[in-house]
């Protein structure tokens, strides 16, 4: 991964700015090892990327989240509002429930995919990767409602893995038990509150924690103690990327290009192209890009986005996929070694019909150092059906403490 670039990260930078948790994660931060992401300084790795990233799968993590960009969206066309925004039904979301959604320009191309918080009927926060308040503004012309930035006035940490349920318990809240997937609830933390959902980016059991910036640090130092006897470790983002990928998650300017910031049209990508398909709901009424959609549905797509077994074990970031050695039928988006499947596992972007139709005799060229030179070998690659991992206790209800 890119170390000036966390999987999201808009082009247009703003200045680098520190998060409310930057005070802890400097003092952890022992190889000095920075990334930006959204115009904040975040931590890349602490120790070892295998060390953290085994900590998500065999114990519990916490990751700084704060840059994510958040907006309170409110009033009485709330869910009109976002009905008319997003591909999927927002009328579907029930209170105290998350969804995870994206949303398209007129050309039915993704601009960011996030998570959809609802507060109340009239009460939404959207979590995504890019900024578009001058979009949304736009876009709630006619609608009774209020659009806020509040990702400065909101803290966020990733806490994540098999014991992450059981860290939570001995921090004393209640209702973790209770808490299935994609729900979420709130709880009195000091002056402030804790909002607590049951999601994350990792393919495993896991929750994602929301406060006031003021009570960020008091936080951190609370999780930290908790899950010291259950082998809690502060991870950066590079461990995240590996377990994401595991579990087959698209991140916006790796796996994708956001609509609005493609130089050339053929770089965006529509739900269908990405394998998102399943959010977009043609029978709600209008949204944002459904005639081009319905279009595309009828007359197919040009692209897929494919997860690939790439043989051997080198790692083909950036690779170029062909078809009987030769043909160019496409470009790897993301891969890494997954130390847990044993597997050279990869996302990539295919032209149609390879990737559904035609799935055989598939390669990627990978430039392999030999010799202080760049050499060029061809590695065979098989589509896999399915996400390399996902664990059933991501799940489990009540969470147990695997």
């Amino acid at each position: 991964m890119n170390q000036s670039q966390f999987p999201g990260q808009s082009h247009f930078h703003r200045a680098v700015e520190e998060t409310p948790f930057h005070r802890r994660t400097a003092a952890l931060n022992r190889n000095n090892d920075w990334s930006r992401w959204a115009g904040y300084t975040v931590v890349a790795c602490y120790d070892t990327v295998e060390t953290e990233y085994f900590a998500i799968r065999n114990a519990a993590t916490l990751l700084d989240i704060s840059p994510l960009i958040k907006y309170k969206i409110s009033g009485p066309d709330a869910q009109a509002y976002l009905n008319r925004l997003m591909t999927s039904n927002v009328a579907r979301l029930a209170d105290n429930r998350v969804s995870y959604c994206l949303w398209c320009d007129d050309a039915g191309k993704v601009m960011d995919d996030g998570t959809l918080f609802c507060m109340a009927p009239d009460d939404y926060r959207l979590c995504c990767q890019e900024r578009h308040l001058p979009w949304l503004l736009d876009n709630a012309l006619g609608f009774d409602v209020q659009v806020e930035d509040i990702t400065e006035r909101v803290a966020a940490l990733a806490l994540q893995g098999p014991t992450s349920a059981a860290v939570l318990r001995r921090l004393g809240i209640e209702g973790v038990d209770l808490l299935g997937p994609f729900g979420h609830f709130q709880v009195a933390f000091g002056d402030a509150q804790l909002l607590i959902s049951r999601t994350g980016y990792t393919g495993d059991l896991g929750y994602e924690l929301w406060t006031d910036p003021t009570m960020a640090e008091e936080l951190w130092d609370r999780i930290m103690a908790a899950g010291a006897p259950l082998g809690l470790r502060p991870i950066g983002t590079r461990a995240l990327d590996i377990a994401r990928l595991e579990a087959g998650f698209i991140a916006a300017n790796q796996d994708f290009v956001p609509a609005q910031q493609a130089l050339r049209r053929n770089r965006a990508r529509s739900p269908f192209e990405l394998g998102l398909g399943r959010l977009v709901d043609f029978h709600k009424g209008h949204f944002n890009g459904r005639r081009a959609l319905l279009a595309e549905k009828e007359n197919g797509a040009r692209h897929c986005l494919v997860k690939l077994d790439i043989e051997g074990n080198k790692v083909a970031t950036g690779a170029l996929v062909y078809h009987g050695r030769r043909r160019e039928v496409g470009h790897i988006t993301s891969a890494h070694w997954s130390p847990v499947c044993k597997a050279n596992m990869a996302l990539a972007s295919l032209r149609l019909p390879y990737g559904q139709k035609i799935v055989d005799d598939l390669w990627v060229e990978i430039y392999v150092l030999k010799e202080l030179k760049w050499d060029k070998v061809k590695a065979r690659c098989t589509l896999s059906p399915h996400a390399f991992f996902r664990h059933p206790r991501r799940n489990a209800m009540p969470p147990g403490d695997f």
